[in-house]
């Protein structure tokens, strides 16, 4: 092996132990990421609200979809991709910002995805946390169309060791930030999970948007 093949290696498990569990995340997240600041919504039409048919049922298992993929080692995600809504945009670390908040990627490039790393990469075991903004000064986005999307959409997930995590889409809901379900949302269900995140809900110049629209998947595939 490589000097620089053990030097990912050796980044790869630091990463790893920097994260928290999801006991604690959930509620780091239910007060930071079910808030998340971004989003002007200075737009005579707003973005696509998800509807009330897409809901996520929480009756549904990983045989739902047939055999489910084996879960991947962990691997640093480079891009994803939502064919239903031309979404094709490079990934970028986020964390937890002094405040408590997590991080968004930066606003100036409208074309951008976070990943949290405090949660697993995607298609590893657990729940994989995507997020991105809905809008900002100059107009729409990268994920200014998630609410529209419906079960059975895609969402690919490029990772650096050349594999792409394929995702089905199983839920796509809004919820109000006052009464945001963390565990829900963020909790593990023992397989490969993503949840893709922005704003949503109402706007108002003094709050912002009033919620998250929140894009429940699981893995299906791996090429």
């Amino acid at each position: 092996m490589s000097a620089s093949e053990l030097a990912e290696l050796a980044e790869q498990e630091e990463q790893r132990k920097k994260r928290a569990p999801w006991g604690v995340i959930a509620l780091v997240l239910l007060t930071g990421l079910a808030l998340i600041r971004n989003g002007s919504g200075e737009f005579d039409v707003g973005p696509p609200q998800p509807a009330s048919a897409a809901a996520a049922d929480s009756r549904v298992h990983g045989t739902a979809f047939g055999h489910a993929p084996a879960p991947l080692p962990f691997a640093v995600p480079d891009r994803v991709s939502i064919p239903a809504i031309r979404v094709d945009a490079p990934m970028v670390p986020v964390g937890l910002d002094s405040d408590g908040w997590v991080g968004a990627p930066p606003p100036e490039d409208p074309n951008l995805a976070g990943w949290f790393t405090g949660a697993v990469s995607p298609g590893e075991k657990g729940t994989a946390v995507v997020v991105g903004h809905v809008d900002n000064k100059q107009g729409p986005a990268v994920f200014y169309g998630l609410g529209a999307l419906k079960k059975g959409n895609r969402v690919e997930v490029r990772r650096k060791d050349g594999k792409t995590a394929v995702f089905e889409i199983y839920g796509i809901e809004v919820f109000e930030k006052s009464n945001f379900p963390g565990d829900r949302v963020y909790g593990s269900k023992g397989t490969p999970e993503l949840r893709v995140i922005t704003c949503g809900g109402g706007f108002s110049k003094q709050s912002g948007y009033a919620g998250n629209v929140v894009a429940f998947a699981r893995l299906v595939e791996v090429r």
